[in-house]
């Protein structure tokens, strides 16, 4: 069971990269530094978005409008973070 919490926190740290990842990418295409018509900058693009869309989307659905601000990747990160720092280690000491 060890081994299997092992994965869970090792696939919610990848998870944040990818949101960060996102994140970064999302400003160089704001900021116009990369373009998203070059097939392999779209495919990267689409990649990210097909993995944090859905766990976006219903976050920001639900948070108010802050302009150009989208706070909904901090607020999974620190979710994901809980998840690590509490809800893992209890179910380590659980079992």
């Amino acid at each position: 069971m060890d081994g299997l919490l092992r994965f869970i926190y090792t696939v919610l740290d990848f998870y944040i990269w990818i949101l960060i990842a996102t994140a970064i990418m999302s400003w160089l295409v704001a900021f116009d530094v990369v373009n998203i018509r070059n097939r392999a900058i779209r495919a990267i693009w689409d990649s990210l978005l097909a993995v944090t869309e859905p766990v976006l989307m219903p976050i920001r659905q639900r948070l108010p409008r802050t302009g150009g601000l989208d706070l909904s990747p901090i607020i999974v990160i620190f979710t994901i973070y809980f998840i690590q720092m509490v809800i893992l280690p209890a179910l380590t000491h659980m079992l």
